[in-house]
């Protein structure tokens, strides 16, 4: 029998190469192949800055701790490492918030298993981490004293003013995100339906939002003040340029301040808070609610209809247990 041949030929090494497994070889590496599936799924400018933001946060938190980053390879780190280095010493030494950890968590939780998912490390260090318990606590609204005073602020003399007035109204109106509003055109308002078309949802689904009489009016006016600008986003600037999401929240933020809130973290969401707390009480039900926010889930809007809902209160004025007590005051 002839001896084989040792030497292997174009298509066999071809074969081993190919299966041959090679690991990311650095953070920078993985970092780019991560940022660049994001691209490619199409997330959100603004989701992809958080991860890049969070997953640079990580690695300073373990410099901090004498990690030669550019020694460390992703493959090296381990679930021990991210309770020790990462959990821990952001409870113990940081001092930071369980809302804040958890979300740092997340960020890595997508990014290590991006890098496990298409085999660039071997093991994933986040399959068994879990995010912290936290508890709940109530959401944040504004009162109907507390919105009075803060639509009091804005200059209704300048046009800055009245756009920060009707951006205010449109928020209450309609329970909009604030990188929802920034999304808005001029065309995506539906003047003949009262409906505004929000299209940069964070869900990825289009929707229509019912405006009333007294809000369409308001954007008519401020409409007439802004013009025609060569910019076809629905805010603009003092400088005829789109507002960006951060700059309207500086603005919400200084009437907060200058209402002088008490009690009530004074920003866009808590606006998006308030709208459901109104319209359940005013009666909207889940199914209503849900297509107006835009939540994918029920959850977030089953808490709101627990939270503010009026047929408990109103129910337990009859079954009240208190009320088996014989009084003793008059």
């Amino acid at each position: 029998m002839a001896r084989r041949r040792n030497a292997l030929n174009d298509s066999e090494l071809s074969f081993v190469q190919h299966n041959k497994q090679s690991y990311v070889e650095s953070f920078k590496s993985a970092i780019e192949l991560f940022e660049k599936d994001c691209e490619l799924r199409n997330l959100r400018p603004y989701t992809i800055r958080y991860y890049r933001n969070e997953i640079s946060a990580y690695l300073s938190y373990l410099s901090e701790q004498g990690f030669d980053l550019t020694k460390l390879k992703p493959i090296n780190i381990t679930e021990e490492q991210i309770k020790e280095n990462v959990i821990m010493y952001m409870k113990k030494y940081k001092g930071l918030k369980v809302v804040t950890i958890n979300t740092r968590l997340r960020a890595l939780r997508a990014f290590f298993n991006f890098l496990y998912r298409h085999k660039h490390i071997p093991k994933n260090p986040m399959a068994n981490i879990k995010l912290l318990k936290d508890r709940k606590a109530v959401i944040p609204t504004f009162s109907k004293e507390q919105l009075n005073k803060l639509f009091r602020q804005p200059d209704l003399r300048t046009f800055i003013g009245y756009r920060d007035y009707t951006i205010m109204m449109l928020f209450l109106e309609t329970g909009i995100r604030v990188s929802e509003l920034t999304g808005l055109t001029l065309r995506d308002i539906r003047w003949e339906d009262n409906l505004i078309c929000v299209r940069n949802a964070k869900s990825y689904r289009e929707r229509l939002v019912p405006i009333q009489s007294e809000m369409k009016n308001q954007l008519e006016k401020y409409l007439k003040l802004r013009g025609s600008v060569n910019c076809e986003e629905l805010f603009i600037t003092i400088d005829e340029t789109p507002l960006t999401r951060r700059g309207i929240m500086q603005r919400v933020e200084r009437y907060g301040k200058l209402a002088e809130l008490k009690g009530v973290r004074c920003s866009c969401h808590t606006f998006r808070h308030t709208f459901a707390k109104l319209s359940v009480q005013q009666g909207a039900n889940i199914f209503e609610l849900q297509a107006i926010l835009g939540h994918t889930s029920m959850e977030i809007v089953k808490t709101y209809v627990n939270l503010f809902g009026t047929d408990v209160r109103d129910s337990h004025k009859k079954f009240s247990p208190v009320k088996v007590l014989n009084k003793r005051y008059h």
